[in-house]
């Protein structure tokens, strides 16, 4: 990586190769005060790439070049001090100047890399092979369980973010370099980490939920190999999606927890059936169904309790049981009786998966 210097005490003398040719720049130009011509500048700039892709650091190759203006001061007539440095500064500024381009390039061709891997791995795509071995780059060893955990606040976020830089300096105070994978993809706060260190990713979600204002987490399931990870993924992301269909604000959402979800949409046509079923009749209210299926929602939301779901809906609790009175009689299903509220909130529950009535079923 450009900026590490692998030739740290060998003196000027090792960094020869850079300096070729600056000796007679120096004293050609310095002799006339004239400006570096545009090949002296190129020649320039082209020795700094060279040096920054060798991995050499810049300070010693200042101090380099600043031994050699010494070593090579040009001598007979008394040479303008002014005109000597003018003419090591320009070299020096174009040497820097191709020095920190090759450092841009390497990094944006290190950003490159690094999404193409991330875009590859919560996708599945490439060679599995070759997949874990760039995985192991990354502190990942695609062959253990790794769990994934998606975040999602107020605005979308992208790599470099300072949401995403405060959550990533958490994780490292807190668990140092311990395999954990910390990114952002379509605008969310993504976290990699081993599956069997759960605290990892309920660590991440309290300071994601804080960094982004109050957003929601999703977890998904610890999962083996390269495949794995990807099911994680999509996990937590069907979770965040569950969660503002039912409208769920639970801070953290974890996937084990919202598996009935998906399996009562698994077969879409049985459940608007129910929905229709059981809850068409409600259209026939006074305001259509809306009103008294978000009755529904309230009561079973707050444990069939009608004083708390009379509060939650600001209704008085004799115009709550009005309400369910007038349920029972349009559906013949009484929602107080166990028998059938499991059927009325199974089909309460679709209805918010489904978006009816908004929607046709």
């Amino acid at each position: 990586m450009a900026g590490r210097d692998v030739s740290e005490g060998r003196g000027a003398a090792g960094h020869e190769a850079y300096l070729e040719g600056y000796a007679d720049i120096l004293a050609d130009a310095s002799a006339t005060g004239r400006r570096l011509s545009r090949d002296e500048l190129a020649s320039r700039r082209a020795l700094g790439e060279q040096a920054a892709e060798a991995g050499i650091g810049l300070r010693a190759l200042v101090g380099a070049h600043m031994t050699a203006t010494r070593a090579h001061w040009p001598n007979g007539s008394e040479p303008m001090v002014d005109d000597v440095l003018s003419v090591a500064a320009q070299a020096l500024d174009a040497f820097a100047e191709g020095y920190e381009r090759a450092q841009r390039h390497a990094v944006r061709q290190e950003e490159a890399a690094r999404r193409e891997f991330i875009d590859d791995l919560l996708y599945g795509r490439s060679d599995l092979g070759r997949l874990a071995q760039r995985a192991e780059r990354y502190g990942l060893r695609l062959s253990y369980e790794h769990a994934v955990a998606v975040a999602r606040g107020p605005a979308a976020y992208e790599e470099g973010d300072p949401v995403l830089r405060e959550v990533e300096r958490a994780l490292r105070g807190r668990f140092g370099d311990r395999s954990i994978l910390l990114t952002t993809k379509d605008g969310r706060l993504v976290c990699v980490a081993p599956g069997d260190q759960d605290d990892v990713l309920v660590y991440f979600a309290k300071q994601a939920f804080a960094a982004t204002g109050g957003g929601q987490v999703a977890l998904g399931r610890p999962h083996t190999g390269p495949a794995g990870v990807v099911q994680s993924y999509e996990e937590a992301l069907n979770a965040l999606d569950l969660a503002e269909r039912l409208e769920l604000d639970d801070p953290v959402l974890r996937s084990a927890d919202l598996l009935v979800y998906p399996v009562l949409t698994r077969d879409r046509q049985a459940m608007a059936d129910l929905v229709e079923n059981a809850l068409g009749p409600l259209r026939q209210a006074r305001g259509g169904a809306q009103p008294l299926l978000d009755t529904l929602t309230a009561y079973f939301d707050s444990g069939c309790v009608s004083a708390e779901a009379a509060r939650r809906l600001s209704l008085s609790v004799r115009a709550f049981t009005y309400r369910l009175e007038r349920i029972h009689k349009l559906t013949g299903a009484d929602p107080s009786d166990p028998v059938h509220r499991y059927t009325l909130q199974t089909a309460v529950i679709g209805a918010r998966l489904l978006d009816w009535p908004t929607k046709p079923l």
